[in-house]
């Protein structure tokens, strides 16, 4: 292929665009088969002891700090051997999955299995992401994001209500395996068959910016080489650029009211005399509204810019985590996870786009895959807290607290450090600094 052949746009390579989103759904699928089920039949089903908070959330401590870590390695790993390569070898990691939840004598079994799904998500759904922003154009940033993110919550949703009746069906051992296999043999014939390397769009990219300068130049951070190390980098999106530091902590934050999502809210809801199908469609109406809602937050940004968007969601998020603990009864508690599911999807696709907004794009999968770090590290942080925070008070509602107050802080400082970063909106000047 040549450059001149590799045309940008969501149009212009549909096909691929459609591939993708297949994959991230898939991907979507496999996490979500761990979140209903799971922790909701913990104690009867896999050995936990009533009340072991603390224990109840190490599968997603577990998960959190291998997908960080993967997130991290797949970013730069896709740099140098294409991201369609890395996307499969996710893939085949997920294969034991099922088989150890099928077959796990107990609580230890699962948290290892949430290993191999943190691999699997840090590798296949950073990849879905990098080579989606690969293929199309930088006005379509917001949408792209909206749309990777749609495809792949939505799917989280969709699979936590379908394992949910497939445990009652089958039994929940038998349920997850059935499912889980059927997803990643299909997802890996497709990544071989179907899905291209898009690293060529990158590098296309690059040479075309040196060739001719976008119009609206982004405020990418000064004084750094066109191929910084993976250190520079990482000391770029970690603290030395303000405006990234502040992308990133918002990023590792909002991934607490996740993790209380994954590891406390179906168990809550239980607790609170919910059967196992209202805790599949309680928890999917978070997941359904956060996905689908994407698709409008991810365009918005495109035309009223990245930063409110990421402000407002980060506390309108932690107000519906608030609301959870503020009343009872399955219709409030799938209100409240809507309000929540909303802040997420105003948030969650824009602070991946405004990371791509201003870094350049021969090391933009590095930075995103360093955003990611730090963001999937929040699942291993905010599993602990939350998890401290119920273990210490020996109630779910302390952990709800806990979260939502962590998200208006942590709003607080992506308004007061952030800026706008859309290159149409606030593009840079010459002599200009971030």
């Amino acid at each position: 292929m040549t450059a001149a052949s590799l045309q940008r746009g969501i149009r212009e390579n549909r096909g691929q665009v459609a591939h993708q989103l297949i994959q991230v759904m898939l991907v979507g699928f496999a996490l979500g088969m761990t979140r209903t089920v799971v922790p909701a039949l913990a104690e009867t089903e896999f050995g936990l002891a009533r009340g072991s908070f603390l224990l109840l959330a190490s599968f997603v401590v577990a998960f959190g700090a291998v997908k960080a870590v993967m997130n991290f390695v797949a970013g730069r790993w896709s740099e140098r051997i294409g991201r369609k390569r890395v996307l499969a070898v996710g893939w085949v990691v997920a294969l034991p999955i099922p088989v150890m939840i099928w077959a796990a004598p107990d609580w230890n079994w699962i948290v290892s299995a949430t290993v191999l799904l943190g691999v699997n998500q840090g590798l296949c759904w950073s990849m879905t992401q990098t080579a989606k922003l690969d293929i199309t154009k930088a006005e379509e940033r917001g949408l792209t994001m909206g749309l990777n993110e749609f495809s792949g919550y939505v799917g989280v949703a969709i699979a936590g209500i379908l394992t949910a009746y497939a445990a009652e069906a089958l039994g929940a051992r038998t349920g997850l395996l059935v499912f889980g296999m059927a997803v990643i043999l299909l997802a890996l014939v497709l990544t071989v068959v179907w899905v291209k390397d898009t690293l060529p769009w990158a590098k296309a990219e690059t040479a075309a910016h040196k060739a001719a300068p976008p119009k609206s130049l982004p405020r990418y951070p000064k004084g750094f080489s066109e191929h910084p190390t993976t250190r520079e980098v990482f000391a770029l999106m970690s603290w030395r650029d303000r405006r990234l530091f502040a992308i990133s902590q918002a990023g590792l934050v909002e991934k607490f009211v996740d993790a209380l999502v994954w590891a406390l809210f179906p168990v809550f809801l239980v607790t609170q005399g919910a059967t196992m199908t209202e805790v599949g469609w309680i928890v999917g109406t978070y997941g359904f509204v956060w996905g689908g809602s994407q698709l409008f937050t991810g365009r918005l940004s495109d035309h009223v810019g990245r930063f409110w968007p990421n402000v407002l969601g980060m506390w309108i998020c932690g107000a519906g985590v608030a609301m959870v603990v503020m009343g009872t009864g399955a219709l409030w508690w799938s209100v409240s996870a809507g309000v929540a599911g909303f802040g997420m999807a105003l948030l969650y696709p824009n602070l991946s786009a405004a990371v791509a907004d201003i870094t350049p794009p021969a090391w933009r999968g590095s930075a995103i895959g360093i955003y990611r770090f730090w963001r999937d590290l929040g699942y291993a942080i905010g599993a602990l807290g939350l998890g401290l925070a119920a273990n210490l008070t020996g109630a779910a509602e302390a952990a709800f607290w806990f979260v939502a107050i962590s998200m208006f802080v942590s709003g607080g400082l992506l308004f007061w450090l952030s800026e706008e970063t859309h290159p149409r909106l606030n593009p840079a000047t010459d002599g200009a600094t971030p």
